[in-house]
């Protein structure tokens, strides 16, 4: 089999494209970022990152220019060995997946692939979907090979788990499956072989695991708060030195890209039968006005509210989905005032963190961010603190 040189990452300047293209670059691997943002293309050719991923800032300037670049120019996919797309399936605003964007930029690259080039799939797919992407290429009469390996990273430490955690792969063609054999032993300890629509939903599973597993921490959180209870003070007593606990999650808001989006993919494959996402997009959801009625009894259409952390999750520059801008629309209808901030987040709404503390009468962690560890407050101060963030040791 002829060995893989030419790699192009379609919407490679993004969270998902850019950590993997660094990382097969770094593995021996002739890479090319495609993205349709010119600032983005921009920013990568000049060795900065333009966005938040641990290790990136070191060995992006080691790379770029050498054995990874970036374009806005799909000229690019002709000489391409391996196509990787990380477009997947969103949902629409009536929650239903929607493949339609997805159609378009394959039809649109498909013209300038190569035949006897591997197009990996790798962002999450309604199951079924790699099927019909095969059936469109050879309704073409194209010579392609489709491969379907989800990505199973977290935002943020991409670079470290690419290459410590296993990866799943999937194809209908031997052939296929073998390319992808070739890409992904260059750089993962371990692969794991599935049929396509097992790793459809491998990929959905994995990520409404993680969606029920914080829903139950919430839903406990909000009982405990309920009875005037500290939800931590229990959480500490039960994961004690008790390893069947290890699985209990810390509450907080459960956002992002990813775990919603993933959990009603599930629901509408399930004919909407999936009741236990459900019930955890209902607590989920639900926190940020769970909040607003525990904060309402105390006053607080009198109160200055400060938010503190923007972003869907701690040490992130990524505020996609982020609660904390849903609980932020609840306040300000019932609070005097809403402030916010967020050391990674640029807004000129927002304040810095020692004008939030200063002119709140109530504080809200919005995202652990590490840079609010050792924040201290006037007792005078209500701090609502869903995360137990100031509570770890």
């Amino acid at each position: 089999m002829k060995e893989i040189g030419n790699v192009v990452v379609v919407g490679g300047c993004g969270h998902v494209g850019l950590p993997f293209g660094m990382v097969l670059a770094d593995h021996g691997m002739s890479v090319v970022l495609l993205d349709v943002d010119k600032a983005k293309v921009a920013s990568i050719n000049q060795g900065q990152m333009p966005f938040l991923e641990n290790g990136a800032e070191v060995l992006l300037p080691k790379l770029i220019g050498k054995s990874l670049s970036a374009t806005t120019d799909p000229e690019c996919l002709r000489i391409a060995d391996v196509v990787i797309s990380v477009i997947g399936t969103p949902v629409d605003e009536h929650l239903n997946p929607t493949v339609s964007a997805l159609y378009r930029s394959l039809d649109d690259l498909i013209e300038y692939v190569p035949d006897g080039a591997l197009l990996v799939l790798r962002s999450t797919l309604y199951p079924g979907v790699t099927r019909l992407i095969l059936d469109r290429i050879e309704e073409r009469k194209r010579e392609i090979h489709v491969a379907f390996c989800p990505e199973r990273i977290a935002e943020g430490r991409a670079i470290e788990e690419l290459t410590s955690l296993p990866q799943i792969i999937s194809a209908f063609e031997p052939v296929a499956l073998a390319k992808a054999r070739q890409v992904f032993s260059r750089i993962a300890p371990s692969i794991i072989e599935l049929d396509p629509l097992e790793a459809e939903l491998a990929k959905l599973f994995t990520n409404s695991w993680r969606y029920l597993n914080f829903a139950a921490s919430n839903q406990f959180y909000m009982l405990a708060e309920s009875y005037g209870l500290d939800f931590y003070r229990i959480y500490n007593a039960v994961t004690q030195e008790y390893p069947r606990m290890r699985s209990f999650a810390r509450a907080g808001f459960a956002a992002g890209p990813c775990l919603l989006k993933d959990t009603l993919q599930l629901s509408a494959f399930s004919s909407n039968n999936f009741f236990l996402g459900h019930a955890a997009m209902l607590v989920n959801e639900g926190l940020p006005n769970f909040i607003l009625t525990q904060l309402r009894a105390q006053g607080l259409a009198k109160s200055t509210v400060a938010i503190l952390g923007m972003a869907f999750k701690g040490d992130s520059d990524d505020n996609r989905s982020s609660l904390s801008y849903k609980l932020k629309k609840l306040l300000q209808v019932e609070a005097r005032t809403v402030l916010c901030t967020d050391p990674f987040i640029s807004d000129p709404r927002f304040v810095s963190v020692e004008e939030a503390v200063e002119k709140s009468d109530v504080i809200i962690l919005g995202a652990p961010h590490s840079a609010y560890r050792g924040l201290t407050f006037p007792a005078s101060k209500k701090v609502v603190d869903v995360w137990g963030f100031w509570r770890q040791k």
